[in-house]
C-alpha cells in the first residue's frame, strides 16, 4: 500500500492530471518525451535487474526477466527512431524526478527479502505501469508532434498495458 501510495505522489508530480499539464505548463517537446519514456523503460530495467537477484518466486523471476527483454528492446528501436527522424532526447525535470523516485524504490526494495520482496516488487510494477501507461494516454502521446514517434509511443503502450495486467496478475497470487 505505502509503495502505491508513494508511486502515486510521484505520478501527480510527475505528470500531473492532463488538464494541469495542458493549462499549468507547456506541453513536453518531442525531445523531452523521447527522453522520458527511454528514462522510464531504463529504469524499469534497472529495477529487474535488482529483482532477479533477490526474487523467490519464479513468476516474479519470469516477469523480472521479461521486463528486462521487452524494455531494452523498446529502448533499442526508440534510439533508432530518434536517429531516424533527428530528435536529440533532452533530459528534463520530469525524467529527472522519475529517475529520483525510482532511486528511492530501489533502497526500499533492497531492504526485504522473500516473499515481502516479491510482493512490493510486483507491487510497484503494477504501480509503475499504471503510472507511465496513464501519462503515455494522457500526455505524452497526444503532445507528440513527429507522427512516428506518436505511433511508436502508441505501439509501446499497447505492450506496457500487457505488462500491467501481467504484474496485476502476478501480484493477486503473492501474499
Amino acid at each position: 500500500m505505502l509503495n502505491r501510495l508513494s508511486v502515486a505522489i510521484a505520478a501527480t508530480c510527475l505528470f500531473g492530471t492532463a488538464a494541469i499539464a495542458q493549462t499549468a505548463s507547456p506541453a513536453p517537446t518531442d525531445a523531452q518525451i523521447a527522453h522520458i519514456a527511454y528514462t522510464a523503460g531504463a529504469l524499469d530495467v534497472d529495477v529487474a535487474k535488482n529483482a532477479l537477484t533477490k526474487a523467490k518466486t519464479k513468476a516474479v523471476r519470469d516477469f523480472a526477466q521479461q521486463m528486462i527483454r521487452d524494455h531494452e528492446a523498446v529502448n533499442k528501436q526508440a534510439l533508432q527512431l530518434v536517429a531516424k527522424i533527428k530528435v536529440t532526447p533532452a533530459d528534463n525535470p520530469t525524467s529527472q524526478a522519475l529517475t529520483s523516485q525510482i532511486t528511492q524504490e530501489k533502497v526500499r526494495l533492497a531492504a526485504l527479502d522473500g516473499a515481502a520482496f516479491d510482493k512490493e516488487y510486483m507491487n510497484h510494477e503494477v504501480a509503475f505501469h499504471k503510472t507511465v501507461n496513464d501519462a503515455l494516454t494522457s500526455t505524452l502521446i497526444p503532445s507528440a508532434q513527429n507522427p512516428e514517434l506518436k505511433s511508436f509511443l502508441q505501439t509501446g503502450l499497447a505492450l506496457f498495458k500487457g505488462h500491467q495486467l501481467h504484474a496485476e496478475q502476478i501480484a493477486a497470487t503473492l501474499k
